[in-house]
């Protein structure tokens, strides 16, 4: 299923490159240019959106950088090319490029979001490589549940951009894994190579919904048949929190073990002295719901 927030938090997602905010996203040219005033450019949405629509690849100078991409100008707008969408090369000492040496050059890129009332344009180097309407291709192939490859380009704190051959999609952080995810960079990097099925697509505005959990049989219908409150079983404990831990069982399903069901715990700041990440433990089931797929235990046990 897809996330309510998936509009906004696509638009996030592209805009948070490696931790930075889009207000941060401020120009800096390299140290030996002298600073240069902005130019305005005068955008031509019409023409924006049927060079996004015919999934053309178009030319734009790069002006400047930062730490999360490019700046560009085309011939009637200025955009973004974030590093993740660089295909850098490597130099002469085998290092590949760095975002300063692109300043002045041309470089071939495909629009990938337009947003006409912030006047932004994302753009991306490696789409390009594509060639011409290969979006418009994939996207009249491949169909909801269909299972196919890709390679993750970029992970977010809510999830990862797939490329899928020319166009991406988003594996939201509750379609990683059946167990809970806290960081997505835990269980992807960039430049895996992953399989994904296809939640759903939007031809409209070009995104899908990707999903890697989905390819293994869900392990909470497995634990509804297989276990009843007031069971023990064995766990292992993955994380301590303020309020407790959180500890997986075999299926892989995570559970909460509650501070106060803990009676062996002298006091709450003591937790992290008796429990680390790793451990064994036994736990009894409290409470079970499928549906909302939460899951409460009381701590038995410590091996």
């Amino acid at each position: 299923m897809e996330p309510e927030n998936f509009d906004e938090e696509w638009w996030t997602a592209i805009l948070a490159y490696e931790g930075e905010n889009e207000d941060e996203l401020i120009a800096e040219y390299p140290s030996n240019e002298p600073s240069r005033p902005a130019q305005t450019v005068e955008f031509d949405w019409e023409v924006i959106e049927r060079i996004y629509r015919q999934d053309e690849v178009v030319v734009v100078t790069v002006h400047a950088f930062n730490r999360g991409g490019l700046l560009v100008r085309g011939f009637c707008f200025q955009g973004f090319v974030p590093n993740s969408h660089l295909v850098r090369s490597s130099t002469g000492n085998g290092r590949q490029k760095s975002s300063h040496q692109y300043v002045g050059q041309s470089i071939r890129v495909k629009i990938i979001e337009f947003n006409p009332e912030q006047k932004r344009v994302v753009l991306s180097e490696r789409a390009a490589g594509a060639g011409k309407g290969k979006r418009s291709e994939l996207y009249h192939s491949i169909r909801e549940g269909m299972k196919v490859s890709g390679v993750v380009t970029n992970v977010t704190n809510f999830g990862a951009f797939i490329d899928l051959g020319g166009v991406e999609g988003l594996v939201h952080v509750s379609e990683i894994s059946w167990g809970r995810v806290v960081n997505p960079a835990d269980h992807l990097t960039i430049g895996m190579q992953v399989h994904v099925v296809i939640l759903k697509t939007n031809t409209d505005d070009g995104r899908i919904a990707l999903s890697i959990k989905r390819l293994q049989p869900n392990p909470w219908e497995n634990i509804a048949r297989r276990y009843k409150p007031g069971d023990i079983v064995p766990a292992t404990i993955t994380t301590l929190a303020g309020f407790g831990a959180f500890a997986r069982l075999e299926e892989g399903v995570e559970g909460l073990i509650h501070l106060s069901s803990m009676p062996m715990l002298e006091a709450p700041d003591r937790l992290s002295d008796m429990l680390h990440p790793g451990d064994c433990v036994h736990v009894r089931i409290l409470h079970l719901d499928v549906s909302r797929r939460r899951l409460g235990l009381a701590l038995v046990q410590i091996e």
